[in-house]
């Protein structure tokens, strides 16, 4: 007899064994699409250096230094929307009624969702931002210790996490807002952008929102201190530097939360 759960991990190896196989029929097609789907983190690194090609400081950082930010941010961003991203797809689902079958089938919604049409082409962006953070890592002049070199380990994995919470989170306003599309990518790719300079160049009440009351500042910001060993130029302690594994569980603790109150909430379409 096969083990609890056996059936339902082979399901999910068969959807995305059929994604793969459906985005892979066309090879050319296929290969442009990677090559082209890089340009969003492509752009967001281009962006910095055009910055620093009229300033040698960005929020008192240098170049090397805020690569490491951007580094951080762009594979972490890249790897979420790879992993999680078709998660926005959802207010559609939920207006067509699509969402009524997912959860007629017995298999977990969400593991459902993220599998029907996951964006293959987006690895090529993954990629890159990986190696743009190994550059940026190599080349910072980090004074590396064995704390350090497990910091970069776990920090990206952690800003993952924590990227794949928002999206997870922010979809989840459809169940109560279908037409909450723009709102969420407001916060998504908001939250992208934000962690891609250091929260230095933000002033007021924006840098208190997006940095800690939403908590982006610990994506990027705050690992890059940690990793480079610079004080907090807004004077927090060190050690709010290793705290972004913590803040990524708290993010995912949320998220969980709030897929299963939408899930509860959510009233089928009747098609």
């Amino acid at each position: 007899m096969a083990e609890p759960g056996t059936g339902a991990l082979r399901a999910y190896r068969a959807l995305l064994g059929a994604q793969a196989r459906s985005q892979a029929a066309y090879r050319t097609s296929f290969v442009v699409d990677l090559v082209g789907n890089m340009g969003a983190t492509v752009f967001d690194v281009v962006t910095v250096l055009v910055l620093f090609g009229v300033t040698r400081e960005l929020g008192g950082f240098t170049l090397r230094e805020t690569l490491v930010v951007v580094g951080l941010s762009s594979f972490a961003f890249a790897t979420a929307d790879l992993l999680v991203g078709n998660i926005e797809r959802l207010p559609r689902y939920v207006r067509t009624g699509l969402f009524d079958a997912v959860l007629v089938r017995p298999l977990a919604a969400l593991p459902q969702l993220l599998l029907m049409d996951l964006p293959l082409r987006k690895v090529s962006r993954a990629v890159f931002g990986l190696a743009v953070l190994l550059f940026a890592l190599v080349s910072a002049g980090i004074a590396w210790t064995p704390g350090r070199v497990a910091l970069a380990v776990v920090a990206p994995v952690a800003a993952v996490v924590f990227f794949a919470a928002v999206f997870v989170t922010t979809a989840t306003v459809s169940f109560y807002w279908v037409d909450s599309g723009e709102l969420a990518n407001s916060v998504t790719y908001g939250g992208r952008d934000f962690t891609s300079y250091p929260i230095t160049v933000y002033g007021g009440w924006f840098r208190a929102v997006f940095a800690y009351g939403l908590g982006f500042a610990f994506v990027s910001y705050h690992p890059a201190l940690a990793l480079l060993g610079r004080a907090d130029p807004l004077g927090l302690p060190p050690w709010v530097g290793w705290a972004s594994p913590g803040v990524a569980l708290v993010a995912a603790a949320v998220a969980a939360v709030a897929w299963r109150v939408g899930i509860r909430h959510y009233r089928s379409t009747g098609s």
